[in-house]
């Protein structure tokens, strides 16, 4: 990693740690575990005939934590994965550290425009996996203003990866919550897509959530969710077809938040 995206990380987080308490405002922190279940997990076999990969069994384990703040925000994740069987590989914790820097707070100037909120500077750390990567990702992101949304946002990286060669990533983030009666609900996700390189083929990842908040039936709303997530994952680890099939998974979730 050269010296300019070091800098560039580093500032992130410097600005947002010394910020002066007087022009430092903290809107939402949060941390949640959660428990994901499923039997349509994809995993690498090789198959030179173009049929490659595994479907197996297997629960994560995930730690989130989240903060928004006038200076930008954080967003931490670490999960852990057991699988139901050694022929479906080891057990593998991963994680990501993603800060941002708000433009707006960073100039003292509305940098909104149209439907764009804010513009950000942005970085993101992964770390970890079954190849134990150290993965820095560098660039910048808008907070876009969608009706109904609570958020939208979409970030555009250049990667230095450890183990594969270096590429570009873009990100889209968001979440709507939606009521049916009393009962109420949040659909959020992500969809991640990046480039190909020399090693490895082009990545595509969506990852929706539908929850119902099991909590708001006894008052205490945003506590206790229960749902479902979906993930389609082409070229899952940037391999081809010959390693690791299209992984289109749907796993049973429970999300305590605190």
């Amino acid at each position: 990693m050269n010296a300019f995206r070091k800098t560039l990380i580093a500032g992130c987080v410097a600005a947002a740690s010394f910020a002066p308490a007087a022009h430092a405002e903290k809107f939402f922190g949060a941390s949640s575990i959660s428990l994901l279940h499923s039997a349509d997990y994809q995993y690498v076999e090789f198959d030179p005939d173009g049929d490659g990969g595994s479907k197996g069994e297997a629960t994560y384990f995930t730690f989130e934590n989240l903060t928004v703040h006038n200076w930008g925000g954080t967003f931490f994740f670490i999960d852990r994965d057991q699988p139901r069987s050694s022929r479906d590989g080891e057990d593998n914790v991963y994680g990501e550290f993603a800060p941002s820097l708000s433009g707006s707070w960073l100039t003292g100037k509305e940098l909104s425009f149209g439907p764009v909120k804010d513009v950000m500077l942005a970085a993101q750390y992964e770390f970890g996996g079954g190849t134990e990567a150290n993965n820095y990702l560098t660039g910048f992101g808008l907070a876009w203003d969608v009706p109904a949304f609570t958020y939208f946002n979409t970030g555009f990286y250049y990667v230095n990866n450890s183990e594969i060669s270096d590429d570009w990533q873009m990100t889209v983030s968001w979440g709507v919550p939606f009521n049916l009666g009393p009962a109420l609900f949040l659909v959020d996700g992500y969809i991640d897509w990046s480039t190909a390189a020399s090693d490895h083929k082009s990545e595509f990842q969506f990852t929706p959530q539908i929850k119902l908040d099991v909590s708001n039936f006894w008052g205490e709303p945003g506590v206790l969710f229960a749902g479902v997530e979906y993930q389609y994952w082409n070229n899952k680890f940037g391999l081809d077809d010959t390693l690791v099939d299209t992984q289109s998974s749907v796993s049973a979730l429970v999300k305590f938040h605190f």
